[in-house]
């Protein structure tokens, strides 16, 4: 993660991760020294990081960044019945809300997911913008691990004007 800040010109940006409620050291992320997001998630052995900049698009700014990744096949998983909804339903969810900052304090089966045309939009109970996702695609930029499903989420929030339309797209 700190050399993909430092590449976006940011090398001296610095990473914690303190939980928001009790300041242990297992919280979401945080990029101070550069206006950039971050996050990260483990599946099984592999760690997958993304980072994203405070851009402000039409009168709204990125507060939250969320990334899930799941393995394809999960003996503990399928055992306990598998992913409620389907793996693909909760590797969105999970994103959204790591996105939206609180987690699996708010419970996944409120998250309402619905398709859009460049990638997906979650409803989080509590929140007046939609989160926006996508399931990236490996690239030269991207290195994807096979066997693996990932998805992206970003949380807009609207910067001063109230009743703003609120963006659909990632």
């Amino acid at each position: 993660m700190r050399d993909l800040l430092a590449a976006a010109g940011h090398p001296k940006a610095a990473l914690s991760a303190r939980c928001p409620y009790c300041g242990g050291p297992h919280g979401p992320v945080q990029v101070t020294g550069a206006p950039w997001l971050a996050s990260v998630s483990y599946a099984g052995t592999i760690a997958v990081v993304a980072v994203h900049p405070r851009v402000h698009r039409a009168g709204f700014v990125p507060t939250g960044l969320g990334i899930d990744a799941e393995p394809l096949e999960d003996a503990v998983r399928n055992a306990a019945g598998g992913a409620p909804g389907g793996l693909l339903r909760w590797v969105r969810t999970e994103a959204a809300l790591k996105a939206d900052g609180r987690g699996l304090r708010i419970d996944p089966a409120h998250v309402e997911i619905a398709e859009t045309i460049d990638g997906w939009r979650a409803r989080v109970p509590g929140r007046d913008c939609p989160v926006t996702g996508v399931e990236p695609a490996p690239s030269a930029e991207r290195a994807l691990a096979p066997g693996v499903l990932l998805s992206v989420a970003l949380a807009w929030t609207p910067e001063g004007e109230a009743g703003r339309d609120c963006p659909t797209t990632p």
